[in-house]
């Protein structure tokens, strides 16, 4: 029968202690964050918001009396500027399509090509006004804002062809899924696309990123 030395088990006792109190904090904030409000959750709203958003969002749409029956995706343009002071702006690249075709084909697709993307996005429409843009959930909304803007730099770095980054501008495009055949439901599937204010760049947003 092996035996462990003491320094051994307070190594591992110790980390066991850990793990099963950040278990337990983690599990608390959840809580917190679907329980009816109460003084403990509105003492601690902010520190329970940035544990849980936006990640662990809880979000019931799929068992909803209408699920979502749209296909969404996610462009984004840059605006660059050369060495000479000359200003351009970029094609848009599809952010979207970049995940789907990571995820086609593989049999064990990565969670942030399924999700990082399609969450960011939603928790930045969630936060803001579909009409114009104006923020309707305060500290949230910012908050959705410079994680949106974030994940798409992630995609394009500091440069484009060698020219720093100035600008970036979102794009969100949505079309209606087509009903099946035996449907005699009409609906139109051309794509609507709704253009994000452009949202200027600096190296306080690169900060983190791989």
């Amino acid at each position: 029968m092996r035996t462990w030395s003491t320094p051994a088990l307070t190594v591992l006792g110790s980390a066991g202690a850990l793990l099963l109190g950040g278990t337990g904090l983690f599990l608390a904030a959840l809580f917190l964050h679907v329980a009816p409000s109460n003084a403990v959750s509105q003492r601690y709203r902010s520190e329970v918001d940035q544990v849980v958003y936006p990640e662990f969002e809880q979000n019931w749409k799929l068992f909803a009396p209408n699920p979502l029956q749209q296909n969404i995706t996610v462009d984004a343009r840059v605006q660059t500027i050369s060495p000479d002071g000359q200003v351009h702006t970029r094609d848009w690249l599809g952010l979207t399509a970049q995940d789907i075709a990571a995820i086609r084909g593989n049999p064990a697709p990565s969670h942030v090509d399924q999700n990082l993307l399609r969450r960011a996005w939603d928790f930045y429409d969630s936060t803001h006004s579909a009409q114009d843009g104006t923020v309707t959930s305060g500290m949230r909304g910012k908050l959705a804002e410079e994680y949106l803007k974030r994940v798409a730099l992630q995609r394009f770095g500091r440069t484009a062809d060698g020219e720093r980054i100035l600008q970036i501008q979102l794009r969100a495009g949505t079309a209606e899924v087509a009903p099946p055949r035996w449907s005699q439901e009409q609906v139109s599937t051309e794509v609507q696309y709704r253009e994000l204010p452009w949202w200027p760049v600096d190296d306080s947003d690169h900060e983190g990123l791989g």
